[in-house]
């Protein structure tokens, strides 16, 4: 018992000597010390350590998306009926067609899985043509700056991108035919249920299979760039969080300057 009060004394010395020599060099919990660090580095290692991190994150949320199950496995980002569907999606599970809505849902989400791997390019280019500048305000911003920068830069493009994909994505894997096959539906359930209910459910079928059709092609690439965007969101936390994931030593580098 006395060499264990022995060994913390001069453990707890050997602490409180180096929190002493780290005050004394004004290095702990010091703020100007990460503007010091970051301004030893020069431009081009911020801008190269920044991009080599954004371009690895980057690859992993478009690798995490962009296959088979990518979408409809992850709850995070799985693209549910859309908000106006909701009412016709509760009268079809208890009509016990249930299946109709899944698979309106899992036809959408397979079409989006489809579309990411687009991104690449798009994000490629990004982050090639980020200034000096911009690399600097994305690593000493807020931790969402590089998801903001890119939502800023790349949203248009990406739409345009995915959109005509998510076209043939979505005949492909038969999405419009599994929209009117289930809005079909609720127009027989509304006769089954009659009443007030059973009138409303046949108007939202008139209302949404007729003029004011339903966009779905629009509805799955908007929802497609929401979850790609919170997948990057998710990576540039965790590069920022986790020294872990800085794979390169400019990376580490980098984002220990600025004590991320």
């Amino acid at each position: 018992m006395k060499k264990i009060l022995i060994l913390s004394a001069f453990a707890l010395g050997i602490f409180s000597a180096r929190a002493g020599l780290l005050d004394s060099l004004g290095i702990a919990n010091n703020p100007a010390n990460s503007s010091a660090a970051l301004s030893a580095l020069s431009d081009t290692q911020v801008a190269d350590g920044l991009k080599d991190a954004l371009g690895n994150g980057l690859q992993h949320a478009i690798a995490n998306l962009g296959h088979d199950g990518g979408f409809l496995t992850n709850l995070d980002v799985k693209i549910p009926l859309p908000e106006k569907l909701q009412s016709a999606e509760k009268a079809l599970r208890a009509a016990g067609q249930g299946k109709l809505a899944d698979e309106f849902v899992t036809t959408m989400n397979h079409a989006a899985e489809q579309a990411v791997p687009a991104a690449a390019s798009v994000f490629g280019d990004a982050v090639k043509n980020m200034s000096i500048d911009d690399a600097k305000s994305v690593l000493t911003g807020p931790d969402d700056s590089a998801t903001q920068f890119f939502r800023r830069t790349t949203q248009t493009n990406l739409y345009a991108k995915f959109y005509p994909i998510i076209q043939q994505a979505t005949a492909k894997t038969g999405v419009t035919s599994a929209y009117k096959n289930m809005m079909a539906k609720v127009s027989s359930a509304g006769g089954t249920f009659g009443g007030s209910f059973g009138s409303s459910l046949g108007g939202l079928t008139q209302k949404y299979m007729g003029s004011d059709a339903l966009d779905v092609d629009a509805y799955v690439t908007n929802k497609t760039l929401d979850g790609l965007f919170k997948m990057v969101a998710a990576e540039e936390k965790d590069i920022r969080s986790n020294p872990v994931a800085r794979t390169t030593d400019l990376m580490q580098k980098v984002f220990g300057a600025v004590g991320k």
